[in-house]
């Protein structure tokens, strides 16, 4: 009988201290579970595959890269902030990209482009290999300026390679056939 109580004493530990991380996380950066694992190596090298980023939707602006090479700010070594967004406002797999810069309905996605439908972040992954086009050129978020009602938040930070338990986790979970939601 005692063993069973210890066991229901830590199991109520657990409990508090995931409240209390899902409390202070709503608090601080406005999701309750704000760590997300980077699945590829479209931010390579300034996010890898299996890094842990950190994910603010309390950010009051977002800076585009085009803005941050005239103020000089940088995020992940390179201009402008990187965001993460749901590609036509889906609750699918979320990306983690650059905002490049901000177009109005109607101007061009991308010079010689075709006009924008709406007004939106136009992305793009940091990895000169796998991501030489914009999102909207290419199959991420073809056509489509990602919303600001799109975007969860902005990547403050990243932890090197804490992700790979979940991906690992998720190639398991899909293996036997079982559900994985992001």
């Amino acid at each position: 009988m005692g063993n069973i109580k210890g066991v229901l004493k830590e199991m109520a530990w657990v409990l508090v201290l995931l409240l209390l991380f899902t409390s202070v996380s709503y608090v601080v950066f406005g999701l309750p579970q704000p760590l997300v694992a980077v699945e590829s190596g479209s931010m390579e090298p300034h996010l890898f595959k299996g890094d842990v980023s950190v994910i603010n939707a309390k950010a009051d602006k977002i800076i585009t890269w085009e803005e941050g090479k005239e103020t000089g700010y940088t995020s992940f070594g390179d201009f402008g902030d990187v965001v993460l967004y749901h590609p036509f406002g889906s609750e699918g797999t979320p990306v983690i990209h650059r905002a490049m810069y901000y177009v109005e309905k109607g101007e061009p996605m991308w010079e010689g482009g075709p006009p924008a439908p709406y007004a939106g972040y136009i992305t793009k992954g940091d990895n000169p290999v796998t991501n030489r086009y914009y999102d909207q050129q290419g199959n991420v978020c073809y056509m489509a300026p990602v919303k600001p009602e799109w975007v969860v938040g902005v990547a403050e930070f990243r932890i090197p390679k804490v992700g790979y338990i979940t991906l690992a986790f998720r190639g398991l979970m899909s293996l036997t056939g079982m559900p994985v939601t992001s």
